[in-house]
C-alpha cells in the first residue's frame, strides 16, 4: 500500500503529464482516474466501480439548479436582454477610460447573482464581452481578468447554490450565510473596480478610449429604470424568496428562468430562434460542466480511497498552532485542494473535519463558512487547474493562451485575498446583516 503522499504524487503527476501533452482537462482527469482505479481499486472491477460512482456524483441535489441557471443566462443573452443591460451601463459610464472593463464588473456582478453559477456566468461573459473588448483594442488582462473575478462572485453573492449546500452540510442557518455574503461581495466588486482604475492609470493603452453619445441626467435615469432595474429586479426577487424560505435553490432557478422569459416577452425579444439557441447553449455548457464535475468528483473519490486527501488534511491540521495560524492553514489546504478538485467534493471532504475544529477554536460558524466560500471562490481561478480558467479558455477567442488567462487572474486573486484579510480583521463585515 502506498503512502498518502506517494498516491497524491501518482495521481497529480498523471494529470500534469497528460495536460502537458495537450490533452483536455476533463479527459486528463478521466484518464488519471482510470489509472488510479486500476492501481488502488483492483483493476477492471475498480474502474467500473469508479465510473458508476462518477455517474452517481452527477445526481447530487446541489447540481440541479445549474441547467436552469444556465438556461436563464442563455435566454438573458440570446434574447438581447443581456446586451441591452450591458449597453445601458456602457452609456451610463460615459467616456470613462476602460469603461468596458467596468461594465464587465458591474454587469457581471449583477449577472453572477442572476445566474448563481460561476461557470455559466464566466461562459456567458466570456462569449459576450471578450470579442467586443478585443475588437476595441483592449489588452487580454483588461478583458479576461474582470470576467474571471466576477464569475467567482456568484459563489458568495446570493443566490448561491454552493452557499446553500455548505450551510446544509455544516448545519448552520442557510439564510444567515446567504445574507452574510452581500456586503463582502459588494466590497470585492469595489476592489475589482479599483484594480481596473489602477491598471488604466498605469497603462492607458491597455484600454483605449472611444467616442460615445453624451446623455442628459433625465436620459440616464430613463435608461437606468428601463434597461437595468428590471434585470436586477429578477435577482432581488429570487434572493427575497430564498431568504424567506418560500423556494429552494432549484425552485429559485426555475422562477429565475421564468422571470427572464417574461421580461423577454415584455420587451418583445422572445423568439423561437432565441429559445432554440438558448437551449442548445445551456445544454452545451451543462454537458461541459457535468463532464468536468464527473472527472473531478471521481478524482476526489480516488484521493479519498487512496488516503491521499485525508492524509493531506490531517497533515495540515496536525500542528499545534494558534487559532489565526490554524485558520490560515485550513485556508491554504482549501486553496490547494481547489487547484485539483471541484468545490462540492472539497466541501464534502473538509466540512466534517474543519467545522468541528473551527467550533473548538471559537470561530463564528457563519463567519467561518463565508471564509470557506471565499477560499472556494479563489480556488476557482487559482492556476494551474482552477475550473474557471478552463471555462474561459473554452469561450475565449482563438489565439488566447493559458498564460494570458493565468496572468489576467492574479490581480483578482489578490483582491479576494485582501477581502479575506479584511474579514479576519473585521468579522462584522460578514456578521452585521445576519445579526439584523
Amino acid at each position: 500500500m502506498m503512502e498518502w503522499f506517494e498516491a497524491l504524487a501518482l495521481l497529480l503527476g498523471t494529470i500534469v503529464v497528460l495536460m502537458a501533452v495537450g490533452m483536455p482537462i476533463a479527459v486528463a482527469f478521466l484518464a488519471a482516474n482510470i489509472v488510479g482505479a486500476w492501481v488502488f481499486m483492483g483493476g477492471e472491477r475498480g474502474v467500473m466501480q469508479l465510473l458508476n460512482n462518477g455517474l452517481g456524483a452527477l445526481t447530487k441535489y446541489a447540481l440541479m439548479p445549474i441547467p436552469l441557471f444556465l438556461l436563464m443566462g442563455e435566454i438573458f443573452f440570446h434574447t438581447g436582454l443581456g446586451g441591452r443591460m450591458f449597453t445601458a451601463i456602457d452609456k451610463l459610464l460615459g467616456r470613462l477610460p476602460g469603461r468596458l472593463s467596468y461594465v464587465t464588473v458591474m454587469g457581471g456582478t449583477a449577472f453572477s447573482t442572476l445566474s448563481g453559477s460561476s461557470m455559466g456566468s464566466t461562459a456567458l461573459l466570456g462569449s459576450l464581452m471578450v470579442p467586443e473588448m478585443i475588437k476595441r483594442g483592449y489588452k487580454p488582462h483588461m478583458s479576461i481578468g474582470p470576467i474571471l473575478g466576477t464569475g467567482g462572485l456568484a459563489i458568495i453573492i446570493p443566490p448561491s447554490a454552493l452557499a446553500v449546500l455548505l450551510a446544509t452540510l455544516a448545519q448552520i442557518d442557510v439564510a444567515a450565510l446567504l445574507i452574510s455574503g452581500v456586503i463582502p461581495g459588494l466590497i470585492l466588486a469595489g476592489f475589482y473596480i479599483a484594480t481596473i482604475y489602477i491598471q488604466t492609470r498605469i497603462d492607458p493603452t491597455s484600454a483605449p478610449a472611444y467616442e460615445v453619445e453624451r446623455l442628459s441626467w433625465a436620459q440616464r435615469l430613463s435608461l437606468l429604470m428601463r434597461e437595468v432595474v428590471p434585470m436586477v429586479g429578477v435577482m432581488v426577487v429570487i434572493i427575497i424568496l430564498m431568504i424567506q424560505g418560500f423556494v429552494t435553490p432549484s425552485e429559485a432557478a426555475a422562477f429565475g428562468a421564468l422571470g427572464v422569459l417574461l421580461l423577454a416577452a415584455v420587451f418583445r425579444c422572445l423568439t423561437w430562434q432565441a429559445m432554440k439557441k438558448s437551449v442548445i447553449g445551456a445544454l452545451r455548457v451543462t454537458l461541459m460542466a457535468y463532464l468536468i464535475v464527473f472527472g473531478s468528483a471521481t478524482f476526489s473519490q480516488l484521493l479519498a480511497f487512496s488516503g491521499a486527501s485525508r492524509g493531506l488534511v490531517n497533515w495540515a491540521i496536525s500542528f499545534d498552532l494558534a487559532p489565526l495560524a490554524m485558520l490560515i492553514v485550513m485556508f491554504a489546504v482549501l486553496l490547494l485542494l481547489g487547484m485539483f478538485m471541484e468545490q462540492i467534493s472539497i466541501m464534502l471532504l473538509t466540512v466534517p473535519i474543519f467545522f468541528p475544529l473551527a467550533n473548538s477554536l471559537g470561530f463564528d460558524p457563519i463567519w467561518f463558512a463565508l471564509i470557506m466560500l471565499l477560499s472556494l471562490e479563489i480556488s476557482f481561478t487559482t492556476p494551474p487547474f482552477g475550473l474557471l480558467l478552463f471555462v474561459m479558455k473554452g469561450v475565449a477567442p482563438q489565439g488566447t493562451t493559458m498564460r494570458d488567462i493565468y496572468v489576467s487572474a492574479f490581480p483578482y486573486i489578490f483582491c479576494s485575498l485582501l477581502l479575506v484579510a479584511l474579514l479576519i480583521a473585521f468579522p462584522s463585515l460578514a456578521l452585521w446583516l445576519p445579526s439584523l
